[in-house]
C-alpha cells in the first residue's frame, strides 16, 4: 500500500506544474483505506460499527463510549489532556485523534494494538476508561441493549461476540477520513495557501521535519525517540531498554484541531509544540516567524470533517436498562 502512494504521488506530480513548490513526498491524502481480509467493508456494517461507536452500554457505568474521548463533533479528540474515565478517573496519555487512523501502521502512542480491531478491543475492559469487567460481559450488556437482530444481519447466525463488536467499530472507523484541506487543493492546482504556509511548508522539509513526518500522510509511520516527559513509551510494552521513550510518530493531518500535544498532552498550543519539537528532535532554535511560518503550514492540513449523522441506538422497549457498577 505505501508503495501505491508514492507511485500516485508520482504519477500525479509529473503532469502537474504545482509539483514544483512541493517538497518531495507531499501529496494529496489518498481515499482509499487499507482493509484487513478478514474484515471487508459494508454499508451494514459501518452502520452497526457507527451505534457501537456511540453505545454508552460498552461502559460499565453506561456514561462513556468510544466518543467521549475521540468526539466527531471536536475532530476526532476531546481536547484535553488525559481523557475522563470509570468513575471520573484520567488516563496517562493524551487521546490521539481517530481521524485518518486507518492509515497508521499501529495503533495507541506505543503501537500496542496493531490494526483497528485490536485497538477497539481494548478501551472497554480498560478499568481507567470504560471498565466493563469482561469480553462475555460486554457482549451481554450488548444483547440487553437490543442489538442481537443486528449483529445477526451483519455477521450471520450466532454472529454476536465481542471480537465482531471491535470488526464493526473498526469498519466505521475506517470510514473517518478528512479530504481537501487547503494543502491538498493546492497541490492538485485546485487552490492556493498563504505565502507564510509556503515559507513554513519549505521550512519544515529544510530544517528535517519532514524526515518523520513524511509522505502524504505526514507521518513515516514508524516508531521514533522522543526524549521528552516521564513515560517510556514503547518500553512499557516491550521491556527492552533501546525502546525507552520510542513512540509512534503522529500525523500532521488535521493537528491544528488536535491540542493538547504529544503523548503527554504537556503542549497547549501548536506554535509550542512546534518549537518544542524542533529543539528536542532536530536541536533547532525556531526564530518566531519561523513558528508562525510552520503553524501557517500546519494550518493548511486540517481536511474536511467527516459528516456523522447521530445515531438511533437500539434499545429495548418497556424496560430501563441495568446500569449497576
Amino acid at each position: 500500500m505505501k508503495k501505491l502512494w508514492v507511485f500516485m504521488a508520482v504519477v500525479f506530480f509529473a503532469g502537474n506544474a504545482w509539483a514544483n513548490d512541493i517538497p518531495e513526498g507531499m501529496g494529496v491524502l489518498p481515499t482509499a483505506v487499507p482493509v484487513p481480509a478478514d474484515n471487508p467493508m459494508s454499508a451494514a456494517k459501518v452502520e452497526l460499527g457507527k451505534k457501537l461507536y456511540f453505545e454508552p452500554a460498552l461502559s460499565k457505568s453506561g456514561h462513556f463510549s468510544c466518543n467521549s474521548c475521540h468526539n466527531m463533533a471536536t475532530w476526532g479528540v476531546d481536547n484535553q489532556r488525559f481523557s475522563i474515565g470509570h468513575k471520573w478517573q484520567r488516563g496517562g496519555r493524551n487521546a490521539p485523534t481517530v481521524l485518518n487512523s486507518a492509515f497508521w501502521s499501529k495503533q495507541f502512542w506505543d503501537g500496542r494494538a496493531p490494526l483497528l480491531e485490536d485497538q477497539a478491543k481494548g478501551p472497554p475492559l480498560n478499568p481507567v476508561e470504560m471498565a466493563i469487567d469482561s469480553e462475555t460481559a460486554a457482549v451481554a450488556r450488548l444483547k440487553d441493549a437490543g442489538y442481537a437482530s443486528e449483529f445477526q444481519a451483519v455477521f450471520g447466525k450466532n454472529g454476536m461476540s465481542f471480537d465482531n463488536m471491535a470488526k464493526a467499530i473498526a469498519a466505521f472507523e475506517r470510514t473517518l477520513i478528512t479530504p481537501n484541506a487547503p494543502f491538498d487543493l493546492y497541490v492538485q492546482g485546485k487552490g492556493d495557501i498563504s505565502a507564510a504556509a509556503k515559507r513554513g511548508m519549505k521550512k519544515v522539509a529544510d530544517i528535517g521535519c519532514t524526515s518523520c513526518h513524511s509522505g502524504v500522510l505526514f507521518t513515516s509511520n514508524d516508531f521514533v525517540a522522543f526524549k521528552y516527559g516521564k513515560d517510556e513509551g514503547l518500553k512499557s510494552v516491550t521491556g527492552k531498554a533501546e525502546d525507552d521513550h520510542v513512540f509512534r510518530v503522529q500525523s500532521w493531518r488535521n493537528v491544528a484541531m488536535t491540542a493538547p500535544y504529544f503523548h503527554d498532552g504537556s503542549a497547549a498550543t501548536l506554535q509550542e509544540a512546534v518549537k518544542t519539537m524542533a529543539k528536542v528532535q532536530l536541536d533547532t532554535t525556531l526564530s518566531n516567524q519561523d513558528v508562525n511560518d510552520i503553524v501557517a503550514f500546519l494550518e493548511t492540513l486540517t481536511g474536511e470533517l467527516p459528516k456523522v449523522t447521530l445515531p438511533q441506538l437500539p434499545r429495548p422497549q418497556g424496560h430501563a436498562l441495568d446500569w449497576k457498577e
